[in-house]
């Protein structure tokens, strides 16, 4: 991390008592560091505007294995973007559900495409995906 500076914030008084509540429910200790926390992720959410930035994330899914040929489908839609997917994570949740999770990496076009195939797919109950910037460009 480079060197820090100081900046000096006015906010509503009121704002910010719920914005102390808000970081102590969440375990910061500091202001600061939730500033911080906030910045990134607004930074990270600036990636998605260019279709050619790279990213790291999650596509999570929930489905019903008793749909037909679903888990093939699912698979082959994997192998088809298998240089966009790191490696997936299956659970049986119970008789009729299974929850998936797909890490993948690349261009933000390119994960999005995976994860709309995917989240559209017939018999797939809820899906999301999770962007997360690859690090490097985070102080």
């Amino acid at each position: 991390m480079s060197g820090l500076s100081r900046i000096g914030v006015a906010i509503d008084s009121e704002l910010l008592r719920k914005f102390d509540r808000l970081i102590a429910r969440r375990g910061y200790t500091n202001r600061s560091e939730a500033f911080r926390d906030l910045i990134r992720d607004e930074l990270v959410q600036r990636t998605w505007e260019s279709p050619h930035s790279q990213v790291v994330g999650t596509i999570t899914l929930v489905y019903d294995h008793h749909v037909r040929l679903l888990n093939e489908k699912l698979t082959d839609i994997q192998h088809d973007f298998h240089r966009s997917i790191l490696s997936t994570l299956h659970v049986h949740l119970d008789h009729d559900y299974c929850l998936e999770v797909v890490v993948v990496k690349g261009a933000v076009s390119e994960v999005q495409k995976v994860a709309d195939i995917l989240i559209s797919m017939k018999g797939v109950k809820h899906g999301r995906l999770t962007i997360s910037a690859s690090g490097t460009e985070l102080a």
